[in-house]
């Protein structure tokens, strides 16, 4: 008689090996004091990692706190966090500074991203513009969101599109950067993005 080489079932049956979560990098940007460093703290399941400098009179001088009359640190650097989507997948992290003069650090922030979210502030859409162009003229998919402030936006979604010359491509949605859901909704419109932009370089 011969033997099997190991059981086939029982408690010494071989058991599968669990794969890790295939791991994503996002980023989030947008101009100042938009919602960024709010979002990310939202959402990511770990305690996040921000970079927040207090905001001086020189620099009170320089950004405008008209409509962030409380505002008194802002992102220098980076934010970071992450999030599990679900067993196969985590997505993790990196929030952009707001400010023209840490521009110089997007392209370290962003290198390696799968696609981005852009915050808007529709009561300071000026501020917009450098995050939209930067991943329009790298190629990298993107989606708009508008972070609802007191619940409410200044223009309707075809206003914005028109005001920021997003493309009709590009998705264009409202959501609220201090409710977990809603910024998790957000992610995973990037995400939709990001994998039907893979699907049809592949297809090609």
């Amino acid at each position: 008689m011969v033997s099997a080489p190991y059981p086939t079932h029982g408690a010494h049956a071989p058991t599968p090996v669990e794969q890790p979560p295939l791991p994503v990098k996002l980023v989030i940007a947008g101009g100042f004091g938009v919602g960024k460093t709010t979002a990310v703290g939202a959402i990511s399941e770990i305690r996040p990692l921000t970079t927040e400098a207090a905001i001086t009179e020189v620099a009170a001088g320089v950004d405008d706190l008209t409509h962030t009359p409380g505002k008194t640190t802002t992102t220098v650097a980076m934010d970071f966090g992450c999030i599990t989507i679900d067993p196969t997948l985590k997505v993790y992290l990196f929030g952009t500074p707001g400010q023209d003069r840490f521009g110089f650090m997007w392209d370290d922030v962003a290198e390696g991203a799968l696609g981005g979210l852009v915050i808007v502030d529709t009561r300071r859409l000026d501020d917009c513009y450098a995050a939209v162009d930067y991943f329009e003229h790298r190629d990298i998919p993107f989606a708009v969101a508008v972070n609802a402030f007191d619940g409410e936006v200044e223009h309707d979604l075809d206003e914005v599109r028109w005001a920021l010359d997003i493309s009709e491509h590009v998705p264009l949605i409202v959501f609220d950067a201090r409710k977990t859901g809603s910024v998790r909704d957000a992610l995973l419109v990037v995400l939709e993005v990001a994998l039907s932009r893979a699907e049809l370089a592949a297809a090609n």
